[in-house]
């Protein structure tokens, strides 16, 4: 069923590609943050409408159990994005400048038990991995300021533990973010 799914996906983008005449930029580089975290990323252009997005990052939560933590922990994330209307966009006359436009990824993030950064000196995050497919819109603010939201949802794998209450290690998992940040 997953490589089903994976199939349908990559179908997808391919179709989506073709639509369009507009191009991403050749290389952007920046950091961004949000409520839950901070990253520096970088898009390289792949095609005229698809960019490859990798990123580092630490990625904040909160854990309670009696007490209130708060944690950060790294996290790597891999995600080919296509914007499929910076066409339309530039047609209209509207910035899309840093790609400026709405996008479809495939997110692939690994959170690797390195280290954490904790209130608690207890903590600790497994080594997991999420893959999920995600819609997500980039608008820039003035020359070197953006906003960015996306929302995804898909499937977490934990390597070597057993999580939850039915002892499983993998888990249906959301993808949601919400960040502003500077392009260099």
């Amino acid at each position: 069923m997953k490589k089903i799914v994976v199939v349908i996906l990559f179908c997808a983008f391919a179709t989506i590609t073709k639509a369009q005449n507009s191009k991403v930029e050749k290389s952007i580089t920046g950091i961004q943050t949000g409520f839950l975290g901070v990253w520096i990323y970088n898009e390289y252009k792949i095609t005229h409408n698809i960019a490859l997005r990798s990123e580092i990052g630490l990625n904040s939560g909160f854990k309670d159990h009696g007490v209130t933590d708060f944690l950060m922990a790294p996290v790597f994330t891999i995600e080919p994005r296509t914007y499929y209307n910076i066409g339309k966009r530039e047609a209209k006359k509207k910035n899309v400048k840093n790609n400026s436009a709405n996008f479809f990824a495939l997110t692939a993030k690994y959170n690797p038990d390195w280290f954490v950064i904790s209130n608690n000196t207890n903590e600790n995050v497994p080594n997991q991995i999420l893959i999920a497919p995600k819609w997500g819109i980039r608008r820039g603010l003035g020359a070197h300021f953006n906003y960015e939201l996306g929302v995804g949802l898909g499937i977490r794998s934990y390597f070597g533990e057993k999580i939850g209450s039915n002892g499983e290690s993998t888990e249906t998992a959301a993808d949601v973010h919400l960040r502003i940040g500077y392009t260099f």
